[in-house]
């Protein structure tokens, strides 16, 4: 004889676990480097001096050229720092910039003549300056706010006092 199974709540079946998807090869993912706030000025200032360097080389010391290379470094800048750094991304890209300006300012003899050109380029360059730290303080801000938002929201998913009933009440 067989047992006739008597009716009454069907049981669920038990969840599949299924594995994560695998993370994309290494050549097609971009990077996504943390610079800490020194780190992003040393990034920063680093490769705007090169820039520099190679606008004077290849450009006949073009500022314009010079000053349209500096936006997509304004915006790494602001894009790589920590989360704990941001303020510090719109403060060390003017600095970044005047490091960029020693190699494609004009002076004619010694320092007093380097040192002229370097405030002239920064007088006439300033709409690329202003530009730069313009758009690396909107990119911090945003992320700032995107930041707090999460905060807010992981906040608001835990009760007050951090205890849960099983029932799902506080």
């Amino acid at each position: 004889m067989r047992a006739v199974r008597q009716p009454g709540p069907q049981r669920r079946p038990a969840a599949v676990r299924r594995p994560a998807p695998a993370p994309p090869p290494a050549a097609r993912r971009l990077p996504n480097p943390r610079l800490t706030g020194l780190g992003s000025g040393l990034f920063c200032a680093l490769v705007m001096f090169l820039l520099g360097g190679l606008c004077s080389v290849l450009f006949g010391a073009s500022l314009t050229a010079y000053g349209v290379l500096f936006l997509p470094v304004c915006v790494l800048t602001a894009v790589w720092v920590r989360r704990g750094d941001l303020m510090t991304a719109p403060v060390v890209v003017p600095i970044a910039f005047a490091v960029g300006l020693l190699p494609v300012a004009d002076g004619d003899g010694g320092t007093g003549g380097k040192l002229m050109g370097l405030v002239t380029a920064l007088a006439t360059q300033a709409g690329w300056l202003y530009g730069g730290t313009l758009i690396a303080g909107l990119i911090v801000i945003a992320r700032r706010i995107r930041l707090v938002h999460r905060r807010r929201a992981a906040a608001g998913a835990r009760p007050p006092g951090g205890r849960r009933d099983f029932a799902g009440t506080p």
